[in-house]
């Protein structure tokens, strides 16, 4: 089975949304069905077809976070230290071209969200990161051109 490393907060948000799924989403979604049933003829009946839909969309989600929370191999960046890019820590970047200043985390796939800085550890920039020291400076690909990034500050937290 492939691990996934994630942080603790990452695995506590997808354990808590399979919770709310479980237990107010598949709840709420037999009623629908149910309801939907009653009205009578299945085979033109839309809102019973939406429902079924939106069941199967639920349960898909719950086996897809079943499986990574039972996959999941968590790593605590309060643990780790070091003068080194690696998974969980918080790197503060300058685009070289634009001198503008940006922090991301580097975490798990699963728990990526770059309007909360965090960084995917498969995307190019987390991997180019990976091992470099401050001052070092990283060129990443990017649809416009490559960006060159140097690195300010690595911490974790």
């Amino acid at each position: 089975m492939q691990k996934f490393p994630m942080t603790a907060s990452g695995l506590a948000a997808l354990e808590e949304e399979l919770r709310h799924l479980k237990a107010n989403e598949r709840p709420a979604i037999i009623r629908a069905i149910a309801e939907a049933r009653a009205h009578g003829d299945l085979s033109e009946n839309a809102e019973y077809h939406a429902a079924r839909e939106r069941q199967s969309f639920i349960e898909g989600r719950i086996a897809e976070l079943e499986e990574i929370t039972a996959a999941a191999e968590v790593i605590d960046p309060l643990s780790l230290s070091g003068d080194t890019v690696k998974f969980g820590a918080t790197i503060h970047l300058v685009d070289e071209d634009t001198d503008i200043e940006v922090t991301y985390q580097i975490v798990g796939m699963h728990e990526a969200d770059i309007k909360r800085s965090r960084l995917s550890i498969t995307s190019p920039l987390a991997k180019a990161l990976i091992s470099k020291r401050v001052g070092d400076t990283v060129a990443v690909p990017a649809p416009g051109g490559d960006k060159s990034y140097e690195i300010l500050k690595i911490s974790y937290v």
